[in-house]
């Protein structure tokens, strides 16, 4: 059994425990060979392809695609040589133990993304089109510079969907598609003979359900994908008609409409109520005048050229007052607490994923104009999303901003392992007694700083959250 070797759920990074197989690119007793797409595995917020490491055969296929999560470790598939016994195969799936993780294919950050058709070949009656050699300074995988120069495709148009921009093999079938104009009508059977439509299973079925052409839908999902909600988009609600002035009032039917979790939402859901649970939270709140600040910032947009907001001032104020503390930056694992030199400020972000938190690494150390730059990278990835695992991983302290909806304070709940979360609300003018005892209004924020009472001590959190209060109220200090 030397060369059956296990295809198992990998892990990416220390908080994954499950993930879903979206799609397969290869068949039970395909061939493959090295850095060809073997599948797509959707974790808690991105999306990851994955590459083969070596020439094999899948020989056996144990976990098909679907919208069920599987653990860490789990056996999706079995390599082998293709004149590797069946007996064999049975063999090693029978003893087989599964391990914390494996890495038999791993995540390629530049892989071919998976697709439900590749683009398709020439008909037998036409000649084969010679390949067109590409040289490019661009990053793209090499699958997919296989395809764009069987296809003839121009990839200098093409916006690379990978992280830095890197072009992948789903972009390039992508490019080789006609645009196509929406056609809402549709049976059942158009959903299975779409060929070309790149869909979830749940957005499969509901599409036959609600009698929908998956051929006429825009995805919003990883790399174009057409997702659950882009059908519940199309379905067109029934509104009963509204009663006449003065008729009498009568009962009508309230049935509820069941929206289950999807998998993102239920992932959020169980880590928020494991830390609700299990981190004793305690809060600390305050607030700040920030009418300097508000001038200050003014200014230093247009001497800087940049367009800082009043949450990035935050992040800078939160990095210096953490390294300034470093009993606040911290993580804990377990029954140990892990301190940080530099501030990683991980920001909560709404996206079309949900909730998610990338990071600003180092913020400590960056100048005002380059926070501001990196927020709204992270900002526009995230709503794109196109966040990369790295984007995410790690954080020594969030903050959370809600004052933009006009939300005046609130409390947040700890993103674990981080020891703490800053809770941020909306600026307001409040009335004050001026020093001649008459009264004047200023601006204020207030903020509410959640605690591990587990690592950071009352008055560890209280002093920090000082510091952060004089850094907003002297702003100058921003800057030194």
């Amino acid at each position: 059994m030397a060369n059956i070797r296990p295809f198992c759920m990998p892990k990416w990074g220390i908080e994954m425990t499950e993930g879903t197989i979206a799609e397969w690119m290869v068949k039970e007793g395909d061939a493959f060979t090295k850095g060809q797409v073997l599948c797509l595995i959707e974790t808690a917020k991105i999306t990851n392809e994955v590459e083969a490491e070596y020439d094999a055969v899948l020989k056996r296929l144990l976990t098909p695609a679907s919208e069920d999560a599987h653990p860490v470790g789990a056996l999706l598939g079995v390599f082998a040589d293709a004149d590797t016994p069946d007996a064999e195969i049975d063999a090693f799936i029978a003893g087989f133990k599964p391990a914390e993780t494996s890495v038999a294919a791993k995540s390629g950050s530049s892989a071919p993304a998976s697709a439900p058709a590749a683009a398709p070949a020439p008909a037998a009656a036409e000649p084969a089109r010679a390949p067109r050699k590409i040289v490019t300074n661009r990053a793209i995988s090499p699958e997919a510079l296989k395809l764009a120069e069987a296809e003839g495709v121009d990839i200098e148009p093409i916006a690379g969907s990978d992280r830095n921009g890197r072009i992948t093999y789903q972009d390039v079938v992508q490019a080789t598609r006609p645009e196509r104009a929406a056609a809402l009508k549709g049976s059942a059977t158009l959903i299975e003979d779409s060929a070309e439509a790149f869909a979830s299973p749940l957005a499969r079925r509901l599409a036959a359900t609600h009698g929908i052409a998956l051929s006429g839908i825009t995805g919003t999902g990883p790399r174009g994908r057409i997702s659950k909600a882009d059908v519940l988009a199309l379905v067109k609600p029934t509104t009963a008609a509204a009663p006449v002035f003065g008729a009498a009032f009568e009962l009508v039917a309230n049935p509820a409409t069941v929206q289950p979790f999807d998998k993102i939402r239920k992932i959020v859901a169980k880590r928020l109520t494991e830390a609700k649970q299990t981190i004793p939270h305690f809060y600390l709140r305050s607030s700040a005048r920030v009418d300097d600040l508000i001038a200050l910032r003014k200014t230093a947009n247009v001497v800087l050229g940049a367009k800082a907001s009043i949450n990035d001032y935050i992040v800078k104020a939160v990095a210096l007052a953490l390294v300034r503390h470093p009993d606040v930056n911290v993580q804990v694992h377990g029954d140990a607490v892990n301190s940080f030199a530099h501030a990683d400020v991980s920001i909560a972000v709404a996206s079309p994923k949900g909730l998610v938190t990338p990071i600003v690494r180092q913020a400590d150390r960056m100048h005002i104009a380059q926070i501001a730059a990196t927020t709204r990278a992270l900002i526009d990835k995230a709503q794109a999303g196109k966040l990369g695992y790295e984007d995410m991983d790690g954080g020594t302290f969030s903050v959370s901003n809600l004052g933009m909806f006009g939300i005046e304070n609130f409390d947040a709940i700890i993103n674990p392992p981080q020891g703490a979360i800053l809770a941020v609300g909306g600026v307001n003018r409040v009335a004050v007694e001026a020093d001649n005892g008459e009264i004047a209004f200023e601006s204020r924020i207030s903020f509410t700083l959640s605690v591990d009472h587990r690592a950071i001590d009352g008055a560890a959190g209280a002093q920090f959250l000082q510091t952060f209060k004089n850094l907003l109220e002297a702003p100058e200090g921003l800057f030194a």
